[in-house]
């Protein structure tokens, strides 16, 4: 495939964040560019979409060849998740050339998953929860698509399988500092903790009766973390934290923090509610 400067964002960049994809930077006129273009060619028939080669007229797409720095012909760049990642100016032996794709190509695993998180980019949860499963054959110590899956099934209101996929996490995740997955425990906890609560009118107005009653306020914090109701649920928890720090061992704060991983794609909610907190800790 050729590109240019119009499409070059399309092309190389968005197609490298399904696979790695080389840009083969070369003229008409340019020798060494004739014995390995056809390698190139070669090798991504037999390596049957496991990457992609595209290629760049140096003579026609002066401004690309320039931004690359590209002084010297052949000069090939490969990109892999939307960044280039590695280069070579030159031709290759044939074995080189092999590894050095080689190294670009994500294991089994690892292009299962990215498989699966443009199958959620694109709202095809099936094919994500099937490539995910596929990821999770290949390895199943793969942490990273194990919690990409819970996230899936605490989205789609299926705790008892996200339970049980937590059981298979690694300890180093689950004992370990991992942002994320205490962001998805504080959600399957709220969801276990709501499904024995009071209605959330009943726990409002428990509140409203005693602010000072920090239970009554954590538990209408686990409610609307169940219902994904984070804004709400951060004003409570902050109300926790400003009438007690040492609430069953900084709870509030802890859980704001958590709270913040799950909220992250309402970035302006985040930062609103990062900046109240810091506010009343200093």
């Amino acid at each position: 495939m050729d590109t240019t400067l119009a499409t070059f964002e399309r092309d190389v960049i968005e197609a490298s964040a399904l696979a790695p994809v080389l840009v083969d930077f070369w003229a008409p006129w340019c020798g060494p560019c004739k014995s390995l273009g056809p390698m190139l060619e070669k090798l991504e028939a037999e390596y049957a979409g496991k990457w992609r080669l595209v290629k760049v007229n140096v003579d026609e797409n002066q401004e690309l060849a320039a931004h690359f720095q590209v002084r010297s012909i052949p000069h090939v760049v490969a990109f892999a998740d939307r960044q280039a990642v590695d280069q070579f100016i030159g031709v290759l032996p044939e074995g080189q050339l092999r590894e050095f794709i080689d190294r670009l190509i994500p294991d089994s695993a690892q292009a299962a998953r990215q498989v699966a998180q443009q199958a959620i980019e694109e709202g095809r949860r099936e094919d994500a929860y099937e490539a995910l499963q596929a990821a999770l054959a290949y390895d199943p110590g793969f942490d990273d698509a194990r919690m990409d899956l819970i996230e899936m099934l605490l989205a789609d209101n299926r705790a008892d399988e996200a339970h049980n996929e937590v059981d298979l996490l690694s300890p180093k995740t689950t004992q370990g500092i991992d942002a994320r997955f205490n962001a998805l425990k504080t959600r399957l906890d709220a969801l276990d903790a709501a499904a024995d609560l009071p209605p959330t009118d009943a726990l409002e107005t428990r509140v409203a009766n005693n602010p000072d009653d920090l239970e009554a306020q954590f538990d209408l914090a686990s409610a609307l973390i169940a219902r994904r109701k984070y804004a709400g649920a951060l004003e409570h928890l902050l109300e926790i934290v400003k009438r007690d720090r040492t609430f069953r061992e900084d709870i509030g704060r802890k859980t704001m923090l958590s709270v913040f991983d799950l909220a992250a794609h309402q970035p302006q909610l985040v930062s609103e509610w990062r900046r109240k907190l810091s506010a009343t800790l200093n």
